[in-house]
C-alpha cells in the first residue's frame, strides 16, 4: 500500500492534522475537531447484492442517508454495507475509518465514488487518513487533486434529507 502522507506531500496537498481518540460517530468527530470552518464528512461503503459493484458515498454528517433511495438514484439495485473484509480489500481501512483518502488503495478503480453536492460545494473537508484516530482538514481543491492522482471520477449527486444541527445535538 502506498504511504498516504508521502503521496499528499508529493502532490503538494496541504492539510491540518488533528490527533484524537478513536471516533465512532459523527457527533464525536464534530466535537473533536476545533476547526469549525471545515465540513465533517460521513463516508459510507456499500456493495450491490451480487457483490460485483462497490460504492463510496461521501456526504455530510448532518444528513441521514436513505440507502434505498441512494441505490435507486445510482441504478444499483439493492445495496448493503460492505463487510470489514471488503473494506480492507478495496480501501485498505477498517470499519470506522472509511474515507475518500482510502481510494489510494484502489488502483483498479473497483470503487465507484459518489459525493453529495453539499460536500462538493464545501471549501474544506474533514477526512480520516486511513485511521479514525486522526483527522485531516483538506481543501476541496486538494481533494480534486487527490482524486485525479488516484484516477477516480467523482460523481456529484444530491442527497436529499433533513439536516440535523450537530452542534446542538439535534
Amino acid at each position: 500500500m502506498p504511504d498516504l502522507y508521502a503521496v499528499l506531500d508529493e502532490l503538494g496537498i496541504g492539510y491540518t492534522k488533528y490527533e484524537h481518540e478513536a471516533l465512532h460517530t459523527c457527533e464525536a468527530a464534530v466535537a473533536a475537531i476545533p476547526d469549525k470552518t471545515s465540513l465533517q464528512t460521513k463516508n459510507l461503503f456499500f456493495r450491490d447484492k451480487p457483490g460485483r459493484r462497490h460504492f463510496l458515498l461521501v456526504t455530510s454528517c448532518a444528513k441521514p442517508v436513505d440507502i434505498k433511495k441512494f441505490a435507486e438514484k445510482i441504478d444499483a439495485g439493492r445495496l448493503s454495507f460492505g463487510s470489514p473484509e471488503r473494506l480492507q480489500k478495496y480501501l485498505g481501512v477498517a470499519p470506522g475509518s472509511v474515507t475518500v483518502l482510502g481510494l489510494i488503495n484502489d488502483p483498479s478503480h473497483a470503487v465507484e465514488v459518489y459525493i453529495d453536492d453539499d460536500v462538493w460545494k464545501s471549501e474544506k473537508w474533514n477526512c480520516h487518513p486511513l485511521v479514525n484516530t486522526e483527522t485531516l482538514v483538506i481543501a476541496k481543491t486538494d481533494i480534486e487533486k487527490f482524486l485525479a492522482y488516484t484516477g477516480h471520477k467523482a460523481r456529484v449527486i444530491v442527497i436529499p434529507s433533513e439536516a440535523r444541527d450537530l452542534d446542538r445535538g439535534e
